[in-house]
């Protein structure tokens, strides 16, 4: 078994981050907002730091919970966003803004309600 309260604890980090990330996401329309002006580089910069923490924190859940936990929840694909995380901090250079911009657009908001759930399903004894 292993411990709850810690996966808890880096799930409520996970969620704060990807709320920033939200937050962050609703600066931009379109994915020259984040390349046309320095704050919107900015903007991008600072959710790649997010995203990486986001990703490096599920593998660490993934390690704890020995591959179990995550796997509950099949309809996020774990896999992606932690192999997004290492595009980010191996490509950097070779980063696109539209990748990004749509990761904000089309997949963060189901991801958090998901992270939501498993927290709420540890906390209830559920998982």
């Amino acid at each position: 078994m292993y411990d709850k309260d810690l996966v808890i604890e880096i799930l409520e980090q996970i969620i704060e981050s990807i709320e920033i990330v939200t937050e962050r996401c609703a600066y931009a329309t379109c994915m020259d907002d984040f390349m046309d002006t320095k704050a919107g580089q900015e903007k991008l910069d600072s959710i790649c730091m997010k995203l990486i923490a986001v990703g490096e924190s599920l593998k660490n859940i993934d390690k704890i919970t020995n591959y179990e936990l995550l796997a509950l929840y099949p309809t996020i694909e774990w896999k992606k966003i932690k192999g997004i995380r290492d595009f980010i901090s191996h490509h950097y250079f070779d980063l696109d803004a539209e990748m990004i911009y749509g990761i904000c657009q089309n997949n963060i908001s189901e991801l958090l309600l998901v992270l939501i759930e498993i927290k709420n399903d540890l906390l209830k004894g559920k998982s």
